[in-house]
């Protein structure tokens, strides 16, 4: 086992790991973690754009009204209204780095770059680059992460755990390289951008889907977590059985396109009357239940009536996919059904991304800072991850001594678990979450997943001592405690509110609005 001595320690190279490091590099020097395998995460896959208050015919107050009904009742106010008032100095840093937002050709529309709109949104306010934003933003931080001198970008090594000392601090990380050999990774300050943990279901919009590792590895620490059961669903995935996961994106229907069942009828109007573009949790539950009325497997997004020319031009990116698997979007209503796209809760943080344990900080999707509640808004994910990047970047650029505690032993075992055994119980967690915890969850269902999740953790257990470090392995066990404790979260949720649907329970039941909080010592057994 190897050690190193790192001053900024961040683990994700997803967009908020992109920015943090170029905020804090000019004054310390930074080690950002990004395996090869990260690449596909998901802020490349993003395709809307990011929300902000950018026209003259908007304004903040606005947006933060829209995402606060948005989130149910559940938003923390002061969170959203920090994220919206960033929006504007993100958007012109991005602009100053040299992303490629798409123009605005009219030249009456009062800002010089196109903004759409999506589900939520009573105003444009939605910049992007074509319908690749994720991929254009990624792209152009790299290319500044990798030209800058005090950044260390590592591709070869994977976090599967943190380090700790007596005193209860955050120390840095511990690593496997591509080898499979351990390293401790030594950092003052240690920060979190992996990502969400859509991968706790089988049907994500993401192809490489993180399962929640960084929120069970701050809360093997002790730090607190929040919102578990509020997992975002994504109303438009495409419905493409042989093929890898694909989103279509919210903009589709902002630029007016309408959602059918599979007879060619409507029944978004009927459902709402902001039809396709009411928030995510009322589409994607309407869908499922349009779904199970008429006994199919997907419904229709329709965009045929908006002409060739226009698809080609506001879409081409989701134009050329599904025409690559066969299907022309200019005359053919698109196949859609929900899936797992995006974790409201996570790592409980302040506004400078400071978790509950000290010299440990968390960004972008892995963190929940309240801004979303029940349920996130289109496109205030990115705004999240940008402005929450650069206040905990502002806070990390001033550097403070570091604790000298002793550190937590590793000592990792011998014996290999194979692969294909890891692999069958992930794919049983996978089954359980999305039968039972998924769009619409009930008490029985909820209790039958708890202990169904519970016997799996009891298989694994007793087999971790003795195992050989394994990326794999690690990231199966950190996913089947979050399980557990999202699990948790939803039976103690006694209401239906947002992305939380149970028929068993009233809708906003309890007295009060209230974050659901959680720590992994509220779990019983292993």
């Amino acid at each position: 086992m190897t050690d190193s001595k790192h001053e900024v320690l961040i683990i994700g190279g997803g967009i908020a790991g992109l920015v943090l490091a170029l905020e804090v590099a000019d004054r310390r020097r930074v080690t950002l973690l990004q395996p090869a395998r990260d690449e596909q995460g998901a802020s490349r896959w993003a395709q809307g754009g990011i929300a902000a208050v950018l026209s003259p015919q908007d304004d903040v107050e606005a947006h933060v009204a829209d995402t606060l009904v948005a989130g149910d009742g559940l938003c923390d106010e002061a969170a959203a209204r920090f994220t919206v008032e960033q929006g504007p100095a993100a958007i012109g840093w991005l602009l100053s780095l040299g992303v490629p937002f798409t123009p605005d050709p009219d030249p009456e529309a009062g800002y010089p770059y196109h903004l759409t709109r999506e589900g939520g949104h009573g105003a444009r306010r939605i910049i992007h680059a074509d319908d690749a934003t994720g991929r254009a933003v990624v792209e152009t931080l790299m290319a500044h992460v990798q030209a800058h001198p005090a950044i260390a970008l590592r591709t070869d090594l994977t976090a599967i755990g943190l380090i700790g000392d007596s005193a209860g601090h955050c120390r840095g990380a511990r690593c496997l390289d591509e080898e499979g050999q351990p390293h401790r990774l030594l950092a003052a300050d240690t920060v979190l951008a992996t990502g969400g943990a859509s991968g706790l279901y089988r049907h994500t919009t993401s192809p490489r889907p993180a399962s929640g590792e960084g929120m069970m590895m701050a809360a093997e620490l002790g730090a607190e977590l929040m919102n578990l059961e509020f997992q975002q669903f994504h109303p438009t995935c495409l419905y493409d059985p042989e093929g890898a996961p694909f989103l279509i994106s919210e903009a589709v229907r902002g630029e007016g396109g309408l959602l059918l069942n599979v007879e060619g009828e409507r029944f978004m109007p009927g459902v709402d009357p902001r039809a396709e573009l009411a928030p995510r949790d009322i589409v994607a539950r309407a869908i499922d239940a349009e779904m199970q009325r008429t006994g199919t497997d997907h419904v229709l997004l329709d965009i045929r009536h908006l002409g060739e020319a226009a698809i080609r031009h506001h879409f081409p990116t989701i134009h050329a996919h599904c025409a690559s698997r066969g299907l022309d979007i200019a005359r053919t209503p698109i196949p859609v059904v929900p899936a797992a796209h995006y974790s409201c809760g996570g790592i409980t943080t302040n506004l400078e991304g400071t978790t509950t344990v000290p010299r440990l900080h968390a960004i972008g999707e892995v963190a929940c800072t309240g801004l979303h509640g029940a349920n996130r808004m289109a496109s205030n994910s990115l705004l999240e991850c940008l402005a929450f990047a650069r206040s905990c970047g502002r806070r990390l650029r001033h550097a403070s001594p570091a604790g000298d505690a002793p550190l937590t032993t590793w000592q990792p075992g011998r014996t290999p678990v194979p692969r294909e055994e890891i692999a069958a119980l992930r794919d049983e967690m996978r089954r359980i979450m999305s039968a039972r915890v998924a769009i619409v969850r009930r008490d029985a269902g909820l209790d039958e997943a708890a202990d169904a999740l519970a016997e799996l953790a009891g298989r694994l257990a007793p087999r971790l001592p003795e195992a050989a470090p394994d990326e794999e392995l690690a990231s199966l066990w950190h996913a089947l405690r979050l399980a557990r404790l999202t699990v948790a979260c939803a039976r103690a949720r006694r209401e239906s509110r947002g992305l939380h649907f149970n028929p068993d329970c009233p809708v906003h039941g309890e007295p009060s609005p209230r974050p659901s909080r959680i720590h992994l010592g509220d779990l019983a057994g292993p």
